[in-house]
């Protein structure tokens, strides 16, 4: 049985987007993500994500947002275990992304396409999932 556990969430940007890349040099962008709500007692509450992209997805990330920009993240949950220096057990659920972009409600955009051939990662279309194998989407189709 196959579970979804995919998001879309609606916030602004907490810290500018910092592009890294793996050994292999995959690129990877990572960000914080604020999500304002009111809970049942009518109080402002602020959630806050981290935001992981792979690829063309990080790349273009990197390059085109900033602090405070409010956008729309699709994406997967990931639950992320570690044990930190003290010796102690820690975790965190993050969004790994499959689409970033800019909220237009209260802004406007240009969109710029990139070429599909100008130094892309790995042939693939951009989308958040890094390529592991089988189950990947398909590289050949266009993005749009």
């Amino acid at each position: 049985m196959a579970f979804d556990n995919t998001v879309t969430v609606v916030g602004n940007i907490t810290r500018d987007p910092e592009l890294r890349f793996t050994p292999g040099g995959a690129p990877v962008a990572s960000f914080g993500l604020a999500w304002n709500r009111r809970d049942q007692n009518g109080e402002d509450v602020t959630s806050f994500f981290d935001v992981t992209c792979w690829r063309d997805l990080a790349e273009n990330v990197a390059e085109s947002l900033s602090k405070g920009a409010r956008v729309v993240v699709y994406g997967r949950l990931d639950q992320r275990s570690w044990e930190n220096q003290e010796g102690e057990r820690r975790s965190k659920v993050e969004i790994i992304a499959d689409e970033v972009a800019p909220s237009l409600r209260w802004a406007t955009a240009e969109v710029t396409k990139n070429s599909r051939d100008g130094g892309g990662s790995s042939g693939d279309s951009g989308g958040g999932r890094p390529a592991t194998g089988a189950g990947n989407f398909p590289t050949d189709e266009e993005p749009f």
